[in-house]
């Protein structure tokens, strides 16, 4: 039996989303654990009211969410593997561990993208890291940088 029996695997549609996704997929099957995908949309632009953003109808912002994770889902499905997805509206960091903690998982899978220590979405100056807010374990996955050598001969996650 493995360590990893349940997984999250946070996705946003991003390139970063996507090669978490992927490694987090590729883990899953290896171990046979059971997976659950959580898509977030901050709303961080809402709160402050200086975003464009305020003016959208929240069912809107909803369905987009939804479809980015029916995307993921149907990703994970063509792999053969059947995930149960989440949405939420609201600080990834606060619903990210909401949801490690709500499903028990072993294992949190997170996409990094490369930018400064500071502007990481996964652990930001004021809010603190995630991984100071779950008691399970986190994969940080990471794609090639861009323009680099690598990236242009490295396989394309789905």
């Amino acid at each position: 039996m493995s360590v990893f029996n349940r997984i999250l695997l946070c996705y946003d549609g991003s390139r970063e989303g996507q090669h978490a996704l992927a490694d987090g997929a590729r883990l899953a099957q290896e171990l046979g654990a059971q997976v659950h995908v959580l898509s977030v949309i901050s709303d961080g632009g809402w709160v402050q009211g200086a975003d464009v953003m305020s003016a959208v109808p929240v069912d809107i912002v909803s369905d987009s969410v939804k479809d980015v994770l029916e995307e993921g889902l149907q990703k994970l499905a063509m792999k053969g593997i059947n995930a149960t997805g989440h949405f939420a509206i609201g600080d990834p960091l606060d619903k990210i561990s909401f949801f490690a903690k709500d499903l028990k998982v072993d294992l949190v899978v997170v996409g990094h993208r490369r930018t400064s220590r500071l502007a990481r979405w996964w652990g930001g100056k004021a809010d603190g890291l995630l991984l100071d807010r779950v008691s399970c374990s986190v994969l940080v996955t990471m794609g090639p940088e861009v323009g680099s050598d690598t990236s242009a001969g490295a396989p394309s996650h789905p």
